[in-house]
């Protein structure tokens, strides 16, 4: 299933985009997409009966904003340099375990969504990923392939960072990393079933029409379900936490140069196949 919230921000309403690619209302069988959704096999039952019967009424997507596909995030776990392409690129040696950061929840904004660019920035950078989404508590959990079990779903999310806060002002790399706008993320929560190889996912971006991004999943130095095994030892993951789980070669942080980092006015398109596509306009904070 293709699962989306649609609406104002902080009034979306859930919905379903079926195998016509037409917009379904779920409002009269659900509150919302999130966390107790996703962790009720009995409340998805319901909607891929409805679905499947033809019973779900019909919404006009025209003019209709996309919010992110999840609402009453948990957490947003993130995985720097998990791309043998995007560690050679900066010249990092791959890590040998995962490099995990968080961002705030409040970060989340939809696809289309406007991303500004923070006061005194300078070097605001792209990055398209692969959001993963729980749909059962984890922990510490023994295989990767028990990992996967607790997968509810994947999206597109862009983990936009900026690179002077992140590396060259101290500390962690949170302060360049949860600017808001800084995560978009949807448009769609596709469920795991749809998804036969996460490992085998083309994902791409452009910068005002020019492709920067063009990689594979399968380019991961640490796979979904090793990810999700490693950090159920270290934290919880509960239904309705993301993880972020890397970006491939092509970041302006990569290129020579002078560097071509984000600016209001740009433009930044992303995708990953199966999941949808994003376009945001950046503006000044």
């Amino acid at each position: 299933m293709k699962l989306l919230r649609v609406g104002t921000a902080g009034a979306e309403r859930p919905a379903l985009l079926d195998a016509e690619g037409t917009l379904r209302d779920l409002s009269g069988l659900v509150d919302d997409i999130d966390g107790a959704l996703l962790a009720d096999e009995e409340a998805l039952g319901r909607i891929r009966a409805a679905a499947g019967s033809g019973a779900l009424p019909a919404l006009d997507a025209t003019g209709l904003r996309v919010g992110p596909p999840l609402g009453r995030i948990g957490k947003v776990v993130c995985i720097g340099l998990n791309y043998h392409d995007h560690a050679r690129e900066t010249g990092a040696e791959p890590p040998a375990e995962p490099v995990v950061f968080l961002k705030a929840p409040d970060t989340v904004v939809g696809p289309n969504d406007t991303v500004l660019v923070p006061r005194g920035s300078v070097k605001t950078d792209w990055e398209v990923e692969l959001a993963v989404v729980i749909g059962r508590t984890a922990r510490y959990l023994d295989s990767a392939e028990e990992a996967l079990a607790h997968v509810a779903g994947y999206a597109v999310a862009h983990d936009v960072s900026e690179r002077e806060f992140q590396i060259e002002r101290g500390g962690t790399w949170d302060k360049g990393k949860n600017c808001e706008t800084f995560n978009p993320l949807g448009p769609w929560l596709v469920t795991a079933d749809e998804i036969a190889d996460p490992q085998d996912l083309p994902l791409r971006l452009w910068v005002n029409g020019e492709l920067k991004q063009d990689g594979t999943t399968a380019e991961q130095i640490f796979p979904v379900g090793e990810v999700v095994r490693y950090l159920s030892h270290f934290m919880t993951l509960y239904p309705g936490d993301v993880i972020n789980t890397g970006t491939p070669a092509g970041v302006a942080m990569g290129a020579p140069e002078p560097k071509p980092y984000l600016r209001a006015g740009d433009v930044v398109e992303l995708e990953i196949a199966g999941l949808g596509r994003q376009r945001q306009e950046l503006k000044d904070a």
